[in-house]
């Protein structure tokens, strides 16, 4: 079974919990999410494939993952990149966030989410275990789409894509 590292307030870990266990009760654990985007600041889309343990289904940022008890954010992120999308690139965290969300499935979702960037511009060989789909958009549609359809998109991307969008437009990314 997977395992997740439990966390506190400022990401100190303080245990180690089976995921599902985790998400049932709602324990605080640290997670990532990976934002792709090509050279014409598209962003690369998941759709989450069909029989996720939640949220199945939806679209969501290109990668979103845990650590593995003793592995860096960094090293999972890369990990879980080339498990998922069937690349990997250079990756940048930009910022951490706490977010706690009721999901399906009577799962909650309670992460210490750190958010990472990077450049791609080929297409993904998705993993179709773990993603439905893939697309690349441009943020205008995205935000036009996410905006008619919210319920299409996972909680924690809609939590931080506006951030993420705002480091893209003012520059303080350096890809």
């Amino acid at each position: 079974m997977d395992q997740v590292i439990l966390v506190d307030e400022n990401d100190c870990p303080i245990g180690i919990e089976e995921k599902l266990k985790a998400h049932q009760e709602g324990k605080l654990h640290r997670a990532f999410s990976i934002f792709i985007f090509n050279s014409k600041n598209e962003l690369l889309l998941q759709q989450r494939a069909f029989g996720k343990y939640h949220s199945e289904g939806l679209w969501s940022n290109t990668c979103c993952s845990h650590p593995r008890p003793k592995e860096k954010i960094l090293d999972a992120a890369h990990r879980r990149l080339q498990e998922e999308m069937g690349f990997d690139c250079e990756l940048k965290e930009i910022f951490s966030f706490v977010y706690k969300a009721n999901l399906d499935k009577g799962l909650i979702e309670n992460e210490f989410d750190h958010v990472l960037v990077g450049r791609y511009n080929d297409q993904p060989v998705i993993n179709q275990s773990e993603a439905a789909s893939a697309k690349w958009i441009d943020a205008q549609s995205l935000i036009a789409d996410m905006q008619n359809n919210p319920k299409q998109y996972t909680f924690w991307f809609r939590e931080c894509l506006g951030k993420v969008l705002d480091n893209i437009e003012r520059k303080t990314i350096i890809f």
